[in-house]
C-alpha cells in the first residue's frame, strides 16, 4: 500500500485554481488499506501485481522531435529533459513508464479543443513515452514549451511546462505531475503552482544541467522524481 506524505501535495481544492472545485471530490476517500486487504482474500481488485516488464517503448518514442515529423523539423528551442525516477527512500525503480504531453514552441496543443490563437506545428505532437533502465533513469528529447493563457482569471497565462504520468511497478504508484522551468516570473501567477506547499513546490522546477547537453543541439535539464513507497518497501 502506497505511504503518502500528504504535506507534500496539494489540496484536492484549491479554489484559486477555479476548475479544482468542479473536478475535485465530492465524496470520503476510500482506505486503499481496506482495498488491499479485499485484493489477499479474493476480491477481484488487484492493486498489488507487479507491472514490471508490462510496458515497452522504442527510441524514437522518446524524441518528440522525429516522432511526429511531417517532411520537416519542428520549431523552437530543443531540449533535452532527463533524471532518476525513484521511491522516496531513494531505490530506483526500473521499468517505470514515463509518459509526457506539453504544448508547442507557440503555446499551444496539438488537440481538437485548444482553440489558443497560436500556429500549430504540423512536425511537433507533444507527446512522448520511455521506460526507465535499471538505474531508474529516463531521457526524452523535446521542444521548450511556449506559454500561454486560459481562463482561469484575467489576463491568466500558464507558465512554460510539461506534464508528466508516471507508473511504477504496480498500479498504486501511479503520479501525474507537471515540471516547470527555472526562472520562470509567471510560477508566482500560477494557482496550479501556488496549490503545491511551499516546502515540495521546488521539486516541481527542472534544474538546467550542462552535463547533459549536447553542445550545439540541445540544453538539458534534470528533473527527478519520487514515487510514493509501499508499505512492503518498508517491511523489506
Amino acid at each position: 500500500m502506497p505511504i503518502i506524505d500528504r504535506s507534500r501535495h496539494p489540496a484536492p481544492i484549491y479554489p484559486d485554481y477555479k476548475s479544482s472545485i468542479s473536478r475535485g471530490p465530492t465524496q470520503p476517500e476510500t482506505d486503499l488499506a481496506d482495498l488491499y486487504k479485499g485484493a489477499r482474500t479474493g476480491s477481484p481488485l488487484e492493486l498489488s501485481g507487479s507491472l514490471l516488464g508490462k510496458f515497452s517503448a522504442s527510441d524514437l518514442d522518446r524524441d518528440l522531435t522525429r516522432n511526429a515529423c511531417n517532411g520537416g523539423a519542428p520549431l523552437g528551442e530543443r531540449i533535452i529533459v532527463s533524471g532518476r525516477i525513484t521511491n522516496e527512500r531513494g531505490k530506483p525503480i526500473r521499468g517505470a513508464l514515463i509518459e509526457i504531453w506539453q504544448a508547442n514552441a507557440a503555446g499551444r496543443y496539438a488537440h481538437k479543443l485548444d482553440e489558443h490563437d497560436a500556429p500549430l506545428d504540423p512536425n511537433f505532437l507533444g507527446a512522448g513515452r520511455c521506460i526507465t533502465d535499471n538505474d531508474g533513469e529516463y531521457s526524452f528529447l523535446t521542444i521548450k514549451p511556449g506559454a500561454y493563457p486560459w481562463q482561469n482569471q484575467p489576463n491568466a497565462w500558464r507558465p512554460q511546462h510539461i506534464h508528466f504520468s508516471v507508473v511504477g511497478d504496480h498500479i498504486g504508484c501511479r503520479l501525474v505531475t507537471q515540471m516547470y522551468f527555472p526562472g520562470d516570473p509567471l510560477l508566482e501567477w500560477d494557482p496550479i503552482f501556488q496549490a503545491v506547499p511551499k516546502g515540495a513546490a521546488p521539486q516541481l522546477i527542472a534544474q538546467l544541467n550542462l552535463g547533459i547537453t549536447r553542445p550545439g543541439i540541445a540544453l538539458g535539464y534534470s528533473f527527478d522524481i519520487a514515487l510514493a513507497t509501499t508499505a512492503s518497501e518498508i517491511d523489506g
